[in-house]
């Protein structure tokens, strides 16, 4: 079984559901930090050097283990040469929709 399909059966459980949807925010903060960290290709030794922060901590944060405050995200957009952009969404937007839908991915 592929994990898309057996993430759908056991959305299908409402408790499930919902223990997945409230974690969703921390693991789009986790996507987020990574997806940035890779598309500027660089190693979290790298990103680790440029930014002060220590490698493992680095990990930690994107292994889900430790919870960032803003500051330290606005650390590692500085070191990435990025901007910090946080936004909320309208749950029924277009935009929400497809960030719903990635997540099945």
């Amino acid at each position: 079984m592929k994990l898309k399909d057996y993430k759908e059966k056991k959305m299908q459980d409402p408790e499930f559901s919902k223990a997945y949807e409230e974690i969703q925010p921390e693991l789009n903060v986790i996507r987020a930090m990574v997806d940035a960290r890779i598309s500027r290709n660089l190693t979290q030794k790298e990103l680790s050097e440029k930014t002060g922060i220590a490698q493992t901590e680095i990990s930690r944060l994107e292994n889900g283990l430790r919870n960032p405050s803003i500051k330290l995200l606005q650390r590692l957009a500085d070191g990435m040469g990025m901007i910090l952009n946080v936004t909320f969404v309208p749950k029924e937007s277009e935009e929400a929709k497809s960030l719903s839908e990635s997540r099945l991915r």
